[in-house]
C-alpha cells in the first residue's frame, strides 16, 4: 500500500517534466515564429485597384503588387498580397482605380546619346514641305546644298564640330527625361557609331557620359550597351574585370556590326534591283569575309552579336553567316540578332525560328516605308516581304521591339499601336493586314521578348516576383478598348519602385 503514495508522486513527477518540455517546445516554436515575421521584407509600396499585365504567362493579370527596395515582391489579387507582405510603417499605397499598369518599355535599339543630341538641334521630323524643310535648316545654319548617303557621309563628318562632354552628358538628361515620359525604363543603345566615324565614340560615351553619371548616383533609366563589333576583344577584356551587370543601371550587351545600308538611300542590299534605280542591288557596307571572322571571334568569346540588315539579301548572308558560326562554335544559348530585318523573302521567317535568332525590329519604318517601299521594290515585292511580324512569330522567332531613335520617334504606345493596325499617314486600311499583331504580342515585344533579346529577363521584362519594379500607368482601365483601338497614354512611369514620371 505504500507503493501507491510514491507511484503517485512520480507520476505528477512525469507530468510536471513533460508540461515543462511542451512549454519549452511551444516558446521556441512562437519565437522564431515572431522573429520569422521580424525578417518578412515589409513593402515599401502597394499598388492596389488596379489592371497589372504582368507580360509573365504564368499569371498573366493581377490586381495588386508590393514593392520593396526597387524589386517586386508579389503579384496577385490584393487580399493575398497584403496577407503576405504585410504593409509597415513607411508603406505607401497607391489605388489606380482600374488603371492599366505593364512593365517598363524595353527599347531595343536607340541610339541615345545622339538622340538627346538633336532634341537641342533643329527639328525636322514631320516636315513634308521643301521650303519649310530649307527654312528650318537656314536658320539653324545655312542652306543646304546636297544629299550625303551612308559611308559617303565620311566626306563631311571631319568638318562636323565635336560635341563636348558636358554637351553629351546634359543629351542623356534629355533624352532620359523624354524616355521616362514615354513609358521607356530600359533602353538598348547601340551608340553613335555608324560605318565611316570611329569606333571609339560609343566607348568614349560609356566612359565620360554613362560610367560617369553612374558613379554620381545621376542614372534615371537602365541602359544596355552594343559596342562597334571591331572592338570585340575591348568588350571582353571590360567584361572580365566587371561581368555583364555593372550597376543596377548598366548592362554591357555584345558587339554591332553592319551588312548593308537603307531603303531611303537605295544602299539595301536586295536580290533584285531597285524598280526607281534597275542597275543598284544596294551594296554590302561591311566585307563578307571580315563581318564572318569577326562574328565568329566574338561569338567563340561568349559575347552576344548583333548586326544589321535590311535588304533581302543581306538578311539572308547574316542568317547564313549565323548558321555557320554557331555549328563551328556550338550549341549555347548565343541569341544572335538581326537589327531591322525588314525585308524577308519566303522562307526567311522560318529560319529565324529554327536558329533561334531575335529579329529586332521597329513597327514605326513600316509607317514610313509603306509608299516608298512600293515605289522602289515594286506593289509585289513589297507586299510579300516587308516588315513581317506575325509570319516570324509564326515562325518562333523572338520579336523584339525598338524605334531606332531618333531616326524615328521614341514612342512605344505608338508602336504599338502601328504594329496592331499598320495603317500608314494618309492610308484608310492596313499596310499587309496579315501581318497585324494582337495587342498582347506587341506588348510582350516591349516587354518580356525585348528584355530576352539582351539576355536582361532575369532583372527585367515581367512583373514577376524578384524582378526589378520598372512598370508604367497608362490612362485607360479597360483592356478589351485598348486592344481594340490601340490608343492609350502614359500617366506615370516607375522605376525601381519609385515615381520617375511626371
Amino acid at each position: 500500500m505504500r507503493l501507491l503514495p510514491l507511484l503517485s508522486a512520480i507520476l505528477v513527477l512525469l507530468l510536471s517534466v513533460v508540461s515543462l518540455h511542451f512549454l519549452h517546445s511551444n516558446y521556441w516554436s512562437n519565437l522564431r515564429w515572431l522573429l520569422s515575421l521580424q525578417s518578412s521584407p515589409v513593402a515599401d509600396l502597394v499598388v492596389r485597384n488596379a489592371l497589372i499585365y504582368t507580360s509573365d504567362a504564368s499569371l498573366p493579370f493581377a490586381d495588386s503588387m508590393a514593392v520593396s527596395n526597387g524589386r517586386i515582391l508579389r503579384v496577385g489579387n490584393y487580399s493575398s498580397v497584403v496577407q503576405q507582405d504585410l504593409p509597415g510603417y513607411g508603406t505607401k499605397e497607391l489605388n489606380l482605380e482600374g488603371k492599366i499598369v505593364v512593365p517598363g518599355f524595353i527599347d531595343s535599339h536607340v541610339h541615345f546619346i545622339n538622340g538627346g543630341l538633336q532634341m537641342a538641334q533643329v527639328e525636322l521630323r514631320g516636315i513634308n514641305n521643301r521650303d519649310e524643310f530649307v527654312r528650318r535648316v537656314q536658320e539653324a545654319v545655312k542652306k543646304p546644298n546636297g544629299l550625303l548617303i551612308d559611308s559617303a557621309m565620311k566626306l563631311l563628318l571631319p568638318w562636323i564640330p565635336e560635341v563636348s562632354v558636358d554637351e553629351r552628358r546634359e543629351a542623356l538628361v534629355r533624352a532620359s527625361n523624354l524616355a521616362l515620359m514615354r513609358g521607356v525604363t530600359t533602353v538598348v543603345d547601340f551608340g553613335r557609331y555608324v560605318p565611316g566615324t570611329s569606333v571609339q565614340l560609343s566607348w568614349e560615351d560609356f566612359s565620360d557620359v554613362y560610367h560617369w553619371t553612374d558613379t554620381s548616383g545621376k542614372m534615371m533609366i537602365r541602359v544596355c550597351l552594343f559596342f562597334p563589333m571591331e572592338t570585340w576583344s575591348h568588350l571582353l577584356d571590360l567584361i572580365s574585370k566587371t561581368g555583364r551587370v555593372v550597376s543596377q543601371w548598366i548592362y554591357l550587351g555584345g558587339v554591332k556590326g553592319f551588312a548593308d545600308g537603307s531603303l531611303g538611300s537605295n544602299s539595301a542590299l536586295f536580290y533584285e534591283p531597285y524598280v526607281d534605280d534597275p542597275h543598284n542591288y544596294g551594296l554590302l557596307v561591311t566585307e563578307l569575309e571580315s563581318l564572318f571572322n569577326m562574328t565568329m571571334a566574338s561569338d567563340k568569346s561568349g559575347l552576344q552579336v548583333a548586326i544589321h540588315a535590311i535588304g533581302d539579301k543581306a538578311n539572308d548572308l547574316i542568317l547564313d553567316v549565323y548558321e555557320s558560326v554557331g555549328s563551328t562554335n556550338g550549341m549555347r544559348d548565343r541569341r544572335f540578332r538581326i537589327e531591322h530585318a525588314q525585308h524577308l523573302v519566303p522562307g526567311s521567317t522560318a529560319r529565324f525560328g529554327e536558329q533561334g535568332i531575335v529579329a529586332s525590329v521597329q513597327p514605326d519604318h513600316l509607317l514610313d516605308d509603306a509608299d516608298p517601299a512600293i515605289k522602289k521594290l515594286g506593289v509585289e515585292r513589297a507586299q510579300k516581304e516587308s516588315h513581317l511580324f506575325r509570319s516570324l512569330l509564326a515562325s518562333n522567332a523572338q520579336l523584339a521591339f525598338g524605334s531606332d531613335w531618333p531616326v524615328a520617334d521614341i514612342n512605344p504606345l505608338g508602336s504599338i499601336k502601328a504594329a496592331m493596325k499598320r495603317i500608314p499617314p494618309g492610308w484608310e486600311s492596313a499596310w499587309i493586314s496579315s501581318e497585324c499583331l494582337t495587342l498582347h504580342d506587341a506588348v510582350n515585344a516591349y516587354t518580356i521578348s525585348a528584355a530576352r533579346a539582351s539576355f536582361l529577363d532575369n532583372d527585367l521584362g515581367s512583373l514577376s516576383p524578384g524582378k526589378m519594379a520598372d512598370f508604367v500607368v497608362l490612362s485607360t482601365d479597360s483592356w478589351d478598348d485598348f486592344a481594340a483601338e490601340g490608343s492609350a497614354s502614359v500617366e506615370a512611369t516607375f522605376v525601381g519602385g519609385l515615381q520617375a514620371y511626371p
